[in-house]
């Protein structure tokens, strides 16, 4: 398949990206490791006159730490974060995730940010952002301005963002003490797009779990500590809850039964490291 005509400009710092941005809302779009966007080209599902390419902004590529946060700037690789020192003291719920994320060849190119901004609802980093309370940091010509990532997603690949935005950065909070991790999906190989992904971070007195690949958005529900037949009822209530549809990957009553069954074995994995 062959992309539709298209204008491509290679900024060297943001400020540029922005100005194009300001310039051609609407009709650019931002390229940084295209592991999404070359496909839809490909397909004619996007049609963007005007590619901006962010790949030579230095600015936009260094992972960094603090004693709250990670913040994952735009160009940043996936491959990157993987291999980003001490992850998985920092964020466990991450390292426990990334490897499902694609092929080691996919992350080698695709961005963070990129999976982000493109807010596929089965995608294992916007799972993770949702789970972990993250944020998504986004820059015009006119503002900056953070968006918790709840309220980022609003739709099937749909977003908050607005036309002239960029996806500066997005921030994961670092793990704290006295919480457990664990997450897991079913896909029919590793390295597909999850038919049922489940995220929970467990806490004395709390339990929060994060459902994706079945309805338009990751479902998070935040509950009291439950155990037995109260937590099989509360995931039961959530299976019924979500949008769960008929595709060619799986049907609804398999969606539903994976909430339940991958649902509880989380749950207890991420209770287990605080037992």
């Amino acid at each position: 398949m062959k992309p539709p005509r298209f204008d491509y400009v290679r900024p060297e710092t943001v400020d540029e990206a922005l100005e194009v941005l300001a310039t051609e809302a609407g009709n650019a779009r931002v390229l940084a490791g295209g592991q999404s966007l070359v496909p839809m080209l490909g397909m004619r599902l996007a049609r963007p006159s005007l590619l901006i390419d962010i790949n030579r902004i230095a600015s936009l590529k260094d992972i960094r730490q603090d004693k709250n946060a990670i913040l994952i700037p735009a160009a940043a690789r996936q491959a990157a974060l993987l291999a980003f020192p001490g992850l998985r003291e920092a964020c466990p719920l991450l390292a426990r995730a990334m490897p499902w994320i694609g092929h080691a060849q996919t992350r080698s190119r695709g961005t963070v940010c990129g999976s982000i901004a493109h807010a596929d609802p089965s995608a294992e980093l916007v799972l993770c952002l949702v789970a972990l309370g993250g944020s998504v940091n986004l820059r015009s010509r006119r503002r900056r301005r953070s968006v918790a990532a709840r309220e980022f997603f609003v739709g099937l690949m749909t977003t908050s963002r607005e036309e002239d935005e960029l996806v500066e950065s997005v921030t994961f909070p670092v793990a704290r003490g006295g919480a457990g991790y664990a997450f897991a999906e079913f896909a029919r190989r590793h390295g597909d797009f999850a038919i049922v992904s489940v995220a929970a971070v467990a806490r004395p007195d709390a339990i929060e779990v994060t459902v994706g690949g079945v309805d338009d958005v990751p479902a998070h529900r935040s509950w009291a500590r439950l155990r037995g037949d109260d937590l099989d009822d509360a995931l039961n209530t959530l299976a019924w809850e979500l949008d769960a549809r008929d595709d060619i990957h799986a049907d609804a009553r398999l969606r539903r039964d994976l909430v339940r069954s991958i649902g509880r074995r989380t749950v207890e994995e991420a209770a287990a490291c605080i037992a």
